[in-house]
């Protein structure tokens, strides 16, 4: 593999050989599927079942070419089927909705089929209006519209099919011929994307890739690299981070990590906190309550312990999806994200990302049973925790968690031409000829590390401008971005690790701009086929007619 960035991070505990056995055991479930159905050749091969793989796959069909849609695990649709309900369309003072067109706005409008508000949806568009609500949904019921579209398109889709860590791409010169797989498939295809949050496709074809966080020096950026001024999620009481309060040299408490700050906008390893997108219910009828982990340590809360005792308050999540659920994200600093912890998982091992997922999922079990029984916590706090807890009707093979993390940063494909600040900035930006979507949201990062300052703990690495007078514009998704260097594939396209910098896929990495990226992705795959040429090579004026045609938008609509 071909990367700029490689960090050693040592993960926090250690299982128990019945832990380790039921993942062995739920690792084996998943890949164990017959391999005599797949096929030899297709036209199209799309690797990763995420909501951009299944618009891509969709896309490729109605373009009459055959697909097949490669998934490593059981469920399509990633985040949208993983928690991620609440999607970020209209949720802030600005309106991006307008952005979202295409097969991306029909997945919404069969959402909105699926819950008898299709009139509701379509006045809301007609009038041009801001209403949240109509854009969010349940896990399950996305799930359900994927698996039906699928079927309805009529594309082929191999599930528990993994790439092989080792030698799992084949390629002539710049062409990859042939992906195969640990259930021992084998898949040729002329055209290849890599639909997967974390660009597992497109580093073992050997393209070049990034991870972590560029310095500003390197593409003239403000908002990249180390940030010594975060505000954004700070903690707004003083937590002292010494085992022995006051005591240096007593050690640092569980979360803390023990690296300099460094020097503002200087390149650094990190990258921000995933978390899991849970969702959640009080209804008692559906409510699974949280259990305590086998592997609970309260010495791993007492950053929320001390917290709690000067007064802070960490609030429970609120409704935010259809019947009374929520899928909370981190509402607050202290209370879903496992900062600093996950900067190697974008290039781990799978053997490693299984362990990373389990010790997370056993940290956030921990945090919901701290927070409903320690008693540190307030009895209002902790009534107002206890109220939550896991829906029984979703992820109903995972024992009501997802399957999955919030990945928010994989690796990010370094191409030809790399998006940066500068087409997002609102001061001078640099134009975009060559849209195929639209990026309307601001830099978003959340904190990367979680560290001492002045004798007290202090998050870093957070963005998030949202103010009257923000720093960015919308602009478009230069086609650019979604093809590697000529010199090392000609036949891969990537609509979810683009070839970016971290800041412009802050602003990049939400769902819809993902969907909106594929269906463009898989038109200039077939466009490609059929003129017998490379994807860099593709005439982008017949590409962007065809996707105007398909009702993809491409500029700011005019008012």
């Amino acid at each position: 593999m071909r990367g700029n960035f490689v960090v050693q991070i040592g993960l926090w505990g250690t299982y128990s050989r019945n832990l380790m056995k039921s993942l062995f055991l739920a690792f084996f479930a998943c890949f164990t599927f017959s391999v005599s159905a797949a096929p030899a050749e297709t036209d199209l091969c799309i690797y990763g079942g995420t909501s951009a793989g299944v618009i891509a796959a969709v896309q490729g069909v109605k373009m009459g070419k055959k697909v097949v849609l490669v998934e490593a695990g059981r469920h399509l649709g990633g985040m949208s089927v993983e928690g991620l309900g609440g999607t970020d369309i209209d949720n802030q003072p600005f309106q991006n909705s307008p952005a979202v067109g295409g097969l991306a706005l029909e997945f919404y409008r069969r959402v909105s089929a699926q819950y008898g508000r299709s009139e509701a949806f379509e006045a809301m568009l007609a009038a041009k209006g801001k209403n949240t609500s109509l854009w969010r949904f349940e896990p399950h019921v996305a799930e359900a519209v994927w698996e039906a579209w699928v079927k309805e398109a009529g594309v082929t889709v191999l599930r528990g099919h993994r790439l092989k860590e080792t030698n799992g791409v084949t390629k002539d010169g710049t062409r990859i011929m042939a992906l195969h797989f640990e259930s021992g498939a084998e898949v040729k295809a002329k055209m290849f994307i890599d639909a997967t949050y974390e660009g597992d496709l497109l580093a073992f074809a050997g393209l070049s890739f990034a991870v972590g966080r560029e310095g500003n020096a390197k593409y003239g950026e403000t908002n990249n690299g180390i940030r010594t001024d975060t505000t954004h999620k700070q903690h707004d009481k003083p937590i002292d981070p010494y085992v022995t309060q006051g005591d240096a040299k007593s050690g640092l408490i569980f979360g803390v990590q023990d690296t300099p700050l460094g020097e503002h906008g200087a390149a650094d390893e990190s990258i921000q906190g995933y978390c899991f997108r849970l969702c959640l219910t009080k209804d008692p009828k559906n409510r699974l309550p949280f259990e305590k982990p086998a592997s609970y340590n309260p010495a791993h809360y007492e950053m929320q312990r001390r917290y709690l005792a000067v007064g802070g308050v960490i609030s429970p999540p609120h409704a935010a999806v259809p019947n009374g659920k929520t899928d909370p994200g981190t509402w607050h600093s202290l209370a879903s994200n496992f900062t600093g912890w996950n900067h190697r998982y974008p290039i781990a091992s799978y053997a490693k990302r299984d362990a990373m997922l389990r010790e997370s999922r056993d940290y956030m079990q921990g945090l919901y049973w701290f927070m409903a029984h320690d008693e540190s916590v307030p009895a209002k706090q902790c009534e107002a925790w206890t109220a939550w807890g896991l829906c029984k009707d979703e992820f109903t093979d995972n024992g009501g968690w997802p399957r999955a993390f919030y990945v928010r940063n994989g690796r990010r494909m370094i191409g030809d031409f790399v998006l940066t600040e500068a087409q997002l900035r609102n001061t001078n930006p640099e134009p975009v000829n060559d849209s195929v979507g639209m990026i309307w949201w601001p830099p978003d990062f959340h904190s990367a590390r979680c560290l001492v300052k002045d004798g007290r703990v202090w998050n870093e690495g957070a963005v998030f401008n949202v103010s009257k007078e923000p720093d960015w514009i919308p602009c478009g998704i230069p086609y650019r971005c979604l093809i590697p260097k000529a010199s090392e594939c000609t036949n891969l396209l990537s609509p979810t690790c683009p070839s970016s910098s971290y800041v412009a896929y802050g602003a990049y990495r939400i769902e819809f701009t993902f969907m909106a990226a594929a269906q463009s992705a898989a038109t200039a795959a077939v466009m490609s086929m059929e003129a017998a040429t490379s994807v860099q090579s593709v005439s982008y004026a017949k590409l962007r007619e065809r996707l105007l045609a398909d009702k993809q938008v491409l500029e700011v609509p005019v008012k």
